[in-house]
């Protein structure tokens, strides 16, 4: 049995632009690389953290994973298996394994669906119950993981506050007791008092049923606090990944250090942070063939203007793609 239970390789995924006929005819179709080329690992029953600015390409990494978007190339090793090679039937079985839990409470949940309906869905496609009454009982076993009651069941979406829509979304990603959930930027659009609350449930059902866990977020301190391992990225590129207390105390990537230095401090009386990089993000459409980062590196010459660093191992599982680390 492999330690990891999902491996990214080569993971891309461009999006052509402007292309008509008259713009190809004309050879100024241009290309977004929304994802290009990235790599990781989650081992079992870990978090990895996936962390960067809006825009990076984290949101599109979750779906290619899931196949909801077609990656360009790379492969998705789930178990061993490149689930990209997988047929449709096959994939129905890949998503008992792989469940998304989604950003907006109010939008990833059918408002003309009661509860019992939404979570029973799951049950019915993937042939986990057949009649009423068991579809019932587990209904009530989901709702009860989450901190809801059984008479929540038959209620509405638009009867629950955000907080309460997230808690039935986690529900109906455990229905088919999946062993690895993916968290696409799950507590971003709840309050900060309810994002404790659902980090927090988080955290306790991967200790109940050993799950493990792709976090994505833009909040370093969601991801500090529950992330075993961390991964930032940057304009569609894995930039640094390690350890979550390396990464937080002690960053190498230019980019990564910038990050951590633009959170900001409750103390007043401390001074603003440094800005160590300066400039515009850079597109991810046709962008220049080295390093992503480098029109705002301090560190940066003309070498990393022409070579694009690869992602390589610099000690005790910490991985940096940058040519002056």
């Amino acid at each position: 049995m492999t330690e990891n239970l999902l491996e990214v390789r080569g993971l891309t995924k461009h999006f052509m632009l402007d292309n008509d006929t008259v713009s190809r005819m004309a050879g100024k179709t241009r290309t977004l690389k929304a994802v290009d080329g990235i790599n990781f690992f989650i081992k079992r029953g870990e978090t990895l953290g996936l962390v960067g600015e809006s825009g990076c390409g984290k949101s599109t990494t979750a779906r290619l994973i899931t196949r909801l978007v077609e990656p360009t190339s790379g492969e998705v090793m789930l178990k061993g298996e490149n689930i990209l090679d997988h047929s449709r039937s096959q994939m129905q079985e890949v998503r008992k394994m792989v469940q998304l839990v989604f950003q907006d409470p109010y939008s990833s949940l059918n408002p003309r669906k009661t509860i019992m309906q939404i979570l029973s869905r799951p049950l019915e496609v993937h042939n986990l119950a057949n009649t009423w009454s068991e579809k019932r009982h587990r209904v009530r076993e989901l709702l009860g993981l989450v901190g809801l009651a059984e008479e929540h069941a038959d209620r509405y979406p638009h009867e629950f506050s955000g907080g309460q829509r997230q808690r039935i979304a986690i529900a109906r990603a455990l229905a088919v007791s999946p062993e690895l959930i993916i968290g696409d930027e799950p507590v971003s659009a709840l309050d900060v008092s309810i994002q404790a609350q659902v980090l927090n449930l988080f955290r306790d059902l991967q200790e109940q049923f050993k799950l493990t866990y792709l976090f994505i977020a833009h909040d370093l301190s969601v991801i500090r606090h529950i992330s075993d391992r961390v991964a930032v990225m940057y304009v569609g590129k894995i930039v640094e990944a390690g350890d979550v207390k390396d990464i937080f105390e002690r960053p190498q990537h230019p980019y990564t250090k910038a990050l951590l230095q633009a959170v900001p401090e409750a103390d007043p009386s401390k001074p603003p942070p440094h800005l160590v990089l300066q400039g515009e993000v850079a597109t991810p459409i046709d962008p220049p063939p080295g390093c992503r980062l480098c029109n705002r590196c301090p560190i940066a010459d003309d070498h990393c203007a022409k070579v694009a660093p690869d992602l390589r191992d610099t000690g005790n599982g910490r991985y940096v793609a940058c040519h002056k680390v």
